[in-house]
């Protein structure tokens, strides 16, 4: 059904590679529609706990395929608006923990889908490059609204002006990435993360994922208020319920995601 990407499912985890490994995964339109579908149909489908993002080849993506866009005068606001802005928000409508898991390379707007997942786990191999800076544009696709809130804002400025090559080791120390795999290792170490994850209760997972992105946006009060309105969700889940039950039964949990 897809010919831009690989889609998955196995164990609760759908994985969605980027499959173009002859130009890095660079992003075509057509990849990109497909990002979006895969996306919604991991969303909707109760046997999907946990989804990764990935690429095959040597690189995670390096961004936009320029050649796609050299036929004429772009439209560059409606670019967006049409194509990356819809997969960002995407990824924050779907209420899974998202992974990114990052094999190499991960520039522009690779880099800011990197961004936009929940956890970045990187290989040794991954590097991050903010590289709009480097034909004259502004990061885009989030980049400008993610990367601050991770790394702080004198740091965020710092990698968008220079458009300078971050590698996983830095991207560790500097609070970019989550954690840091052996790169020949890095698909194992992935999945078992990705399976501890899906071994949790999706729904309070979800409701978490969607309470802390919008606190960014929030007063203190309005945090609480939404805070108390999530927990009263989530208090109603079976979830829930077989969390306190095995913790008076002095047990492990096995939570449904429901």
């Amino acid at each position: 059904m897809y010919e831009a990407i690989v889609f998955e499912v196995s164990a609760g985890i759908a994985t969605i590679a980027l499959n173009r490994p002859g130009t890095f995964n660079a992003f075509t339109e057509q990849m990109i529609k497909e990002m979006i579908d895969a996306l919604k149909k991991a969303g909707k489908d109760p046997n999907v706990r946990c989804v990764v993002l990935t690429g095959t080849g040597r690189a995670f993506s390096a961004g936009q395929d320029l050649g796609e866009v050299q036929a004429g005068p772009i439209d560059f606001g409606a670019f967006l608006r049409e194509r990356y802005n819809p997969m960002i928000l995407q990824l924050q409508k779907t209420e899974k923990p998202i992974i990114a898991a990052v094999n190499g390379v991960a520039a522009g707007a690779g880099m800011s889908l990197a961004l936009a997942c929940d956890i970045r786990l990187v290989s040794e191999h991954a590097v991050f490059v903010n590289a709009f800076v480097n034909i004259g544009l502004v990061p885009d696709s989030g980049g400008c609204y993610f990367l601050p809130r991770i790394i702080g804002l004198g740091k965020a400025l710092e990698l968008a002006f220079t458009g300078e090559k971050i590698s996983a080791e830095e991207a560790y120390r500097i609070g970019l990435a989550n954690r840091v795999c052996s790169a020949e290792k890095f698909d194992t170490e992935v999945l078992e993360y990705a399976g501890k994850l899906a071994k949790l209760p999706t729904k309070g997972i979800g409701l978490i994922k969607r309470t802390m992105y919008k606190s960014l946006q929030m007063s203190l009060q309005e945090t609480l208020e939404y805070e108390a309105f999530a927990q009263e969700i989530a208090g109603n889940t079976d979830d829930h319920k077989e969390g306190v039950e095995a913790f008076f039964q002095k047990r492990k949990p096995v939570f449904q995601g429901r």
